[in-house]
């Protein structure tokens, strides 16, 4: 099977650890704490050619999305004000919310889908924050774009 250039999203629990000290290494440099790539990687405990390997494939989901939408599914007990604060979760984020849609609660389960434009926000934070509420059961990404 050939594959194009498209993209997945894995769990990072599940990826090779030289994935994750990859992220980190360009974190480092992203953000100024390593001023090369030699101190970035000695600092990670990786080689400079693992991270030029992998530097231009693996990306983190907030770095990936940043300036699109996402789409996300949310299954949560049928309890007054939960839909609101997983709004008001939103909205402190920083993120335009696009479209929201509500199942009819079942077993006291509603599914909510909501699409946001995620350009000024850190989704993964905010996805943190959302899975910390409780009554929130499940929280997925579906699509972005």
């Amino acid at each position: 099977m050939i594959y194009d250039k498209s993209f997945i999203i894995v769990e990072a629990g599940a990826l090779p650890e030289i994935f994750m000290k990859t992220l980190e290494t360009k974190r480092l440099i992203q953000n100024g704490k390593c001023r090369t790539v030699r101190d970035a990687v000695h600092e990670t405990g990786i080689s400079r050619s693992a991270f030029y390997k992998y530097k231009d494939s693996v990306f983190a989901l907030s770095e990936h999305v940043r300036g699109s939408n996402l789409t996300m599914a949310m299954d949560m007990e049928d309890n007054p004000g939960l839909l609101s604060a997983a709004l008001n979760v939103l909205a402190q984020g920083g993120v335009n919310i696009l479209t929201i849609n509500q199942t009819i609660p079942i077993n006291h389960i509603a599914n909510i889908t909501v699409t946001i434009d995620t350009r000024s926000s850190d989704i993964l934070e905010i996805m943190d924050e959302l899975r910390g509420i409780p009554g929130i059961t499940a929280l997925k990404i579906l699509a972005r774009d």
